[in-house]
């Protein structure tokens, strides 16, 4: 085990205050950070990416189980102390400084497959989540996803239908990955306390089901949920085909998206991709 000094010292030593235009709260407890480390499973010399590692208190944790660790890191201010812990571990970290945002992550990972492990910046989280969940090509490169949000979106993500919580964002987690609460994180684990509670939640592939476009499921419950108060025969007016998708399904058109389960969207989405 390679010994290292505390976080908080690595913070005062480089004087990282925590960014709020970046959304950062740093993560001290290194317990709690291994155990999110070890979500994945055994990372021995597997290939994984992090976005916002700040002062690198989930990089040394992904390194000590032994992942081959990419790190995007948009704060210039955060780099001297990930140049440390890469001397910590030769061979096993590459820092990239730069907005996660506007990257190929698949070329960034040579097309290997990897797993996305972050304590993700709140302002940047969802967008992030919503990409890597996207596209034609399934099975994804990525072959799990451990993300920590704000526990309203990790809620979201894992929400049945008929929850408060579901929306988009569950549909779209859900129809070709399992996606799970893995933990929940009380706020005063992270420096600066956040004003609210957060959550890590686990994602893995499963199989994409046949016949159905990702683009067309995503523009279903863009429409939806986008004026999710209103009735389906409302809200999907505006895609072609819809309302007769809806009838030959049985699916009543006076429901409301928030009540429509994910197999339900798929089915639809199925329909209008034939």
């Amino acid at each position: 085990m390679v010994d290292l000094p505390p976080i908080r010292d690595v913070i005062q030593r480089h004087n990282l205050a925590a960014s709020k235009a970046l959304g950062q709260n740093f993560l001290l407890d290194e317990q709690l950070l291994a155990r999110i480390a070890a979500l994945p499973g055994d990372l021995s010399g597997t290939q994984v990416l992090e976005v916002g590692p700040g002062p690198g208190g989930l990089t040394r944790a992904l390194l000590r189980a032994g992942a081959r660790v990419t790190a995007i890191e948009m704060d210039r201010r955060c780099l001297p102390a990930l140049a440390e812990l890469g001397e910590s571990f030769p061979g096993q970290l590459t820092v990239i400084e730069g907005d996660a945002l506007k990257m190929d992550h698949g070329a960034l990972m040579q097309g290997e497959p990897f797993h996305v492990a972050s304590n993700l910046p709140y302002n940047v989280g969802t967008a992030l989540f919503v990409r890597w969940l996207g596209g034609e090509g399934w099975p994804p490169l990525w072959q799990s996803l451990t993300l920590m949000f704000q526990r309203e979106v990790a809620d979201r993500i894992v929400a049945d239908a008929g929850d408060d919580a579901y929306g988009r964002l569950a549909v779209l987690a859900q129809w070709r990955a399992e996606a799970r609460l893995a933990m929940k994180v009380h706020r005063s684990a992270f420096t600066p306390a956040p004003k609210v509670m957060s959550a890590v939640v686990h994602v893995t592939p499963s199989p994409m089901p046949e016949g159905v476009s990702a683009r067309m499921l995503e523009r279903l419950t863009e429409a939806a949920f986008g004026q999710r108060r209103k009735m389906l025969r409302q809200s999907l007016k505006g895609v072609p085909g819809a309302l007769e998708a809806l009838a030959a399904l049985g699916i009543d058109e006076t429901r409301r998206a928030e009540t429509v389960s994910v197999a339900e969207f798929v089915a639809l989405a199925h329909a209008l991709t034939r």
